[in-house]
């Protein structure tokens, strides 16, 4: 790739962004500089105005609200269900107005929202949708009728990320923007050049947010192991549960109907999170807290962002939620460790 000189939008880039749109099923996937800067080009490519609304929800990583208030939109919060962690879609009518214009969905932790349901409301009040699927890139939704996509491919729009830990990572940052539409994806690539289709003519505004080649080229030989990864995932967190399945202080992650779960996280819940995560740091287990405060407690959305009326369980998730150790390369021995360090600290 250095004796190329192709180290921008190259052919590596092009190789890789046909290869994942050949095993996801998307007509057009267009490679960005990282998944936060997806959300933000998806969103700038719909041409939504100032002061619009878009719905998120209020338990999941920062930068999904944070595009949009960088595009002086509004973010909406909604709340998220206790089982899956993902956007409770039942709260979404409620807080939709005239000037509300997108849903953002978020895949977390490696399974995906029930996207069905979803979709019918965004239908009938006329709503973009983007998915945020870093968390969840392979993962398939199933449909009622037994038909299935991946998830990113289902909205208008769906976004991801390579950062390193994701389930398919890059040695650096990278992204990438998936849709279905010819005159939406040739808007999103111009998006991402600068708001230019031809060199130095630009027709809209756009950023500069384009993948490297170097990291592009490594992706594409990922790429031929995110099956067997996220096949390997799931079969540490069978072992985690049957390691775990007697401890009654704590909750183990679910696995939703509709949805495949990569388990990009293993997260378990419990009321005495703060000295759990103490006791493993203590035997030199790691774990990590994905998220400790929902949205709507971040100062930086306190005077921009609105809220539906109850965000009682990203309140509580907040407080009760510690993920272990969880990649493609866990042996059983280092879950044992894990595992009984969890009973250990409950007996």
């Amino acid at each position: 790739m250095i004796d190329s000189a192709y180290f921008i939008n190259g052919p590596a880039v092009q190789l890789f962004e046909k290869n994942l749109a050949s095993y996801l099923d998307s007509k057009y996937v267009i490679g960005c500089a990282n998944g936060t800067d997806a959300l933000q080009i998806a969103l700038m490519s719909l041409q939504l105005k100032p002061g619009d609304e878009v719905i998120v929800p209020a338990f999941t990583f920062a930068a999904t609200a944070a595009v949009v208030a960088i595009l002086n939109l509004v973010p909406i919060f909604v709340d998220v269900e206790l089982e899956n962690f993902n956007i409770k879609i039942d709260q979404i009518e409620s807080v939709i107005t005239p000037r509300t214009k997108a849903i953002i969905p978020v895949h977390l932790f490696g399974q995906g929202v029930d996207m069905e349901p979803l979709m019918k409301i965004a239908k009938r009040h006329s709503l973009f949708v983007i998915e945020d699927n870093a968390q969840a890139l392979g993962a398939k939704y199933y449909y009622s009728n037994g038909s299935s996509k991946y998830y990113g491919t289902i909205g208008d729009i769906g976004c991801t990320s390579f950062f390193p830990t994701k389930n398919l990572g890059c040695y650096g940052d990278g992204g990438a923007i998936f849709c279905q539409d010819k005159d939406l994806a040739q808007r999103i690539k111009m998006v991402t050049d600068h708001g230019q289709k031809v060199r130095y003519s630009h027709d809209i505004i756009g950023c500069n947010s384009r993948l490297d080649s170097i990291q592009a080229a490594i992706l594409d030989v990922k790429l031929k192991y995110l099956t067997d990864y996220s096949k390997r995932r799931s079969e540490a967190a069978a072992l985690y549960k049957e390691l775990l399945a007697n401890v009654e202080e704590i909750t183990l992650p679910s696995h939703s109907s509709w949805s495949d779960h990569l388990y990009h996280q293993f997260t378990i819940r419990t009321k005495r999170r703060e000295k759990l995560k103490k006791f493993l740091a203590e035997r030199g287990i790691s774990s990590m807290i994905y998220y400790p405060y929902p949205l709507n407690r971040q100062r930086a959305f306190s005077s921009i962002a609105r809220m539906s009326h109850s965000l009682e369980n990203s309140e509580i998730l907040s407080k009760e939620v510690l993920s272990l150790p969880m990649h493609s390369e866990l042996t059983p021995q280092i879950q044992e460790i894990v595992a009984n360090g969890v009973k250990d600290f409950f007996q």
